[in-house]
């Protein structure tokens, strides 16, 4: 609430002070204000020097204004930045309780298309998180089809903490990606209205850099979630991480739960 209030203050503050009304001062000294300064009737200074004196100071030295200024410029530089990150911020996954569910929610690459049951990611990270972990991929779904489905599943297992690796199948099929986008969104809202956190796994786009779209890394932050953008990259570029062109091995698998439960230690939802 305090950071609240104090981003309100800097930005009233910041439209009420220019940097025009701090560095011209009417007590500069003259030939600071000829060169920098306009008078009321938008007559230079500079052009009525004849008419104006510089009479230097009776008081001890002082520190010259301009630097004085320079300090208060830099002062509420450090102070906006510090007000900005607190404002902008996501407030990170609160610790998992050691009996809360966590909730893998997604695609094949959740289901474990490509391995084993007990060698999915899922499996894996239930044996390093010692906790439970629900899979809940559906090989093959788009995240239309994801959304449509999650209240359903968020109802009957409720999760403490989401792991949302959705949107494969909407790349490979060419979707409108604002829409994809849109989708994401709406299923981390739907886990935040129930107090459930979310961490956001990005699927890259198949070719020849890898890369996840950027969409990923805007709905997380303006979602205030964690995300693990590099490993599904990783696995995918890597021929003796896959067991087919789009899906990892068992190796991959556990490459992968590895990144996401180093992902929940340093967001602070596992010690």
């Amino acid at each position: 609430m305090s950071s609240m209030f104090g981003c309100l203050f800097l930005g009233w503050f910041l439209n009420s002070v220019s940097l025009a009304d701090l560095f011209c001062s009417q007590d500069l000294p003259f030939r600071d204000l000829q060169s920098q300064c306009f008078s009321d009737d938008g007559i230079v200074f500079e052009r009525r020097r004849a008419k104006r004196r510089f009479i230097p100071p009776i008081a001890a030295p002082k520190m010259p204004l301009k630097r004085k200024n320079l300090l208060l410029v830099i002062l509420l530089t450090v102070t906006a930045g510090v007000f900005l990150i607190a404002c902008s911020s996501g407030a990170k996954p609160s610790r998992l309780a050691g009996d809360a569910v966590i909730l893998a929610f997604g695609d094949s690459l959740t289901f474990g298309t490509g391995a084993s049951a007990d060698e999915s990611y899922p499996a894996v990270l239930e044996r390093l998180v010692g906790r439970r972990v629900v899979n809940s991929g559906i090989p093959g779904e788009v995240t239309a089809e994801g959304l449509t489905r999650l209240p359903e599943v968020l109802e009957k297992e409720k999760p403490g903490l989401m792991i949302l690796c959705h949107g494969g199948n909407d790349l490979l099929r060419r979707h409108d990606r604002r829409q994809t986008a849109r989708n994401l969104r709406e299923m981390i809202r739907l886990a935040q209205e129930r107090g459930i956190a979310v961490v956001v796994i990005a699927v890259p786009s198949l070719g020849l850099s890898l890369s996840p779209p950027s969409f990923y890394r805007e709905t997380a932050a303006e979602m205030k979630v964690p995300i693990e953008e590099k490993i599904l990259a990783t696995v995918l570029s890597d021929g003796s991480l896959k067991s087919d062109y789009i899906h990892p091995n068992a190796a991959g698998y556990r490459r992968l739960a590895e990144a996401i439960a180093d992902l929940l230690r340093k967001s602070g939802a596992l010690e």
